[in-house]
């Protein structure tokens, strides 16, 4: 009997982590949506940032300029239905930081041409905001060797994107965004 249970144990602990392996993106900054045994991986897009003034800036010097992220296209390819129960595993360069520090999660206003998100803003009389970005609340957890299993708060129908940073670099860039749409 106690030989059985031995032989279950190594089983499930080895197992186990090669069914973490398995959803586990290959590179950090990718992220997967898992929905029930469906995997799905999310766009990687390039990002422009654009700047842009109101045209009061140009005749009286009063305004505001804005500053958003641009990516192509109204929608992504990635979808998740609302109704269903899914989270997005996301790569890092290790699991062993707070998830809030390394994982931001936004989301886009839709345009017919493209998704956009301000990332900061600058009025004459009232100052710059930064890091404007509309953030969506989660909950993480360690997963595999070097990912997050996040849970969206809310699942509202929209365009999303995710920036995966690197805590342990100061001028990171982020240029990519991994897109994903919420039906």
């Amino acid at each position: 009997m106690k030989r059985i249970f031995f032989i279950i144990s190594l089983i499930i602990a080895y197992a186990l982590p090669a069914l973490a392996q398995e959803n586990e993106p290959e590179f950090v900054g990718e992220v997967n949506i898992i929905n029930g045994d469906q995997v799905i991986p999310l766009d990687k897009e390039y990002t422009q940032i654009k700047t842009k003034a109101g045209a009061s800036v140009y005749l009286t010097g009063i305004g505001s300029v804005k500053s958003k992220i641009n990516v192509a296209g109204p929608m992504a390819d990635a979808r998740a239905p609302k109704s269903d129960d899914f989270v997005l595993i996301v790569r890092a360069v290790d699991n062993q930081s707070d998830p809030m520090a390394v994982v931001n999660i936004f989301k886009f206003e839709k345009t017919a041409k493209a998704r956009k998100a301000e990332l900061s803003s600058l009025n004459t009389f009232g100052g710059q905001n930064d890091n404007k970005l509309n953030y969506v609340e989660f909950t993480a957890k360690k997963y595999g060797e070097a990912s997050y299993v996040i849970t969206l708060k809310e699942k509202k129908p929209g365009e999303y994107g995710v920036i995966v940073k690197n805590p342990n670099t100061k001028d990171e860039k982020s240029t990519i965004v991994a897109c994903f749409g919420i039906e």
